[in-house]
C-alpha cells in the first residue's frame, strides 16, 4: 500500500534550539529514511517552512543553526498527514504571535483531508488553527497550562504520551513524540514494521499513548552521603515489609531524624521512597523476565498482583502487563501465568 506524503512544518529556520531539533528530526528519522525492505513504497517525506525568515530583533539565538527548505506552507496541500513538531520558544512563553500564514494553511489541510499531528509545542499551532476545539489533546507536561489557559475550548490531558483523535493527533515533547511517529506507523503499515523500525532505532516498540509522561523512578539522587549504605541496603531487600524503624535502626538515627534526613535528601517520605524503589523494581523485572506478575509483586515488596496494578495504574497509567509488552524480547524466567 501507498502509505502517501508526509509534510514537517518547520516554523522557526532561523536559530533552532536543540529541543526544536530534536523534535524535527523525529518525523525525518520515522518518515524520511526509506525501508524498503519493511515496505515499499516508503513515505514520502517534505519539509515546509513558515518563510518566517530572520527574527524580528535580527537576533540568531538557540543553536545558532538555520535552516532553507525547498518547500513552503503552500505545499502542505495534497500532503496526507501534516506534523507541527514545535513552534518558536517565544510564541510559548511570551505570546508572541505565530506566522501568519501558518493557520489558514493549517486548516486547508485539514480540510482537504490531511491527517493532523503536533508534536510537544506544535499543538498551540493546531490549536491557533482551531482545529483543537472540543477535542482531548495533550502536549509537554511543562507547556499544558498555557495551552489549557489560552485555548480553553481544548480539553487538554497533561498526563499522557499522546492522544490518537482518529485524524487529529497530539503528543507530549521529546520521546512522545517518537511514540507517536511509530504509533503512525503502526496505524499504516501494522505491528510487524513499526515494531522492526522501532529495534532499528533502539526504542520500545510500543508505548501506549494513555501512558503517564514518567520518567525512571529507580534511583532517585541524594546528597546525604549518610543514607547511601542504609538506601543501597533497602534496595537490595524490597520484598521485605520494611519499616521507617527497621531503616531506622540500620542508620543509627532515631525514627524522627532518620525521616527528616530522608527528607531533605531526597525530597520524599520514607514511605514515598520505598514505594519508589519498589515501582522501579517491578519495572525491571517486567521489562528483563518473564516472570508472573504476583512473583514480581513479591519480589519489589509490592505485595499481591491486585496491589502491584493498583501502584502501576495510579503511576503510570497503564498495567504490568500494558507496560511489559512495551519491551518485547526473549525473557527468562516464561512458564504458565506468566502473561497474567
Amino acid at each position: 500500500m501507498s502509505v502517501g506524503t508526509v509534510a514537517v512544518v518547520v516554523t522557526e529556520e532561523v536559530g533552532l534550539d536543540s529541543w526544536d531539533l530534536y523534535e524535527l528530526s523525529i518525523p525525518c528519522t520515522v518518515f524520511g529514511k526509506p525501508q524498503s525492505d519493511l515496505a515499499h513504497p516508503w513515505y514520502d517525506l517534505r519539509l515546509c517552512g513558515t518563510g518566517a525568515g530572520e527574527r524580528p530583533d535580527g537576533a540568531v539565538t538557540g543553536t545558532g543553526l538555520a535552516l532553507r527548505t525547498d518547500h513552503g506552507l503552500d505545499d502542505l496541500a495534497g500532503a496526507d498527514t501534516v506534523i507541527v513538531p514545535s513552534v518558536p520558544d517565544l510564541c510559548v512563553e511570551e505570546g508572541r504571535p505565530l506566522p501568519e500564514a501558518l493557520a489558514p494553511a493549517l486548516r486547508r489541510a485539514h480540510e482537504a483531508g490531511a491527517r493532523m499531528v503536533s508534536l510537544c509545542t506544535g499543538a498551540f499551532a493546531l490549536a491557533e488553527a482551531g482545529l483543537l476545539d472540543g477535542r482531548r489533546a495533550t502536549a509537554h507536561w511543562l507547556h499544558t497550562a498555557q495551552l489549557a489557559e489560552r485555548y480553553p475550548k481544548v480539553r487538554v490531558d497533561d498526563s499522557v504520551l499522546y492522544v490518537d483523535d482518529g485524524d487529529v493527533l497530539t503528543s507530549a515533547g521529546l520521546t512522545a513524540g517518537l511514540d507517536l511517529c511509530l504509533h503512525l506507523v503502526r496505524r499504516d503499515l501494522g505491528a510487524r514494521v513499526a515494531n522492526q523500525l522501532a529495534r532499528r532505532m533502539v526504542v520500545p516498540a510500543h508505548r501506549p499513548g494513555g501512558q503517564a509522561q514518567f520518567i525512571d523512578l529507580s534511583v532517585p539522587g541524594t546528597d546525604d552521603h549518610s543514607l547511601a549504605p542504609v538506601l543501597d541496603w533497602a534496595r537490595s531487600h524490597l520484598d521485605r515489609p520494611l519499616t521507617v524503624g527497621d531503616l531506622a535502626q540500620r542508620a543509627a538515627m532515631s525514627p524522627r531524624t532518620f525521616y527528616r534526613r530522608l527528607r531533605a535528601a531526597t525530597g520524599s517520605t520514607p514511605w514515598q521512597w520505598l514505594l519508589t524503589q519498589r515501582l522501579g523494581r517491578a519495572q525491571a523485572l517486567l521489562e528483563s523476565t518473564g516472570l508472573p506478575i504476583e512473583k514480581i509483586g513479591e519480589l519489589s515488596g509490592l505485595g499481591t498482583a491486585n496491589n502491584l496494578r493498583h501502584h502501576f495504574l495510579s503511576h503510570f497509567g497503564v498495567s504490568p502487563g500494558e507496560y511489559r509488552r512495551a519491551f518485547p524480547r526473549k525473557v527468562s524466567g516464561t512458564g504458565p501465568g506468566s502473561e497474567r
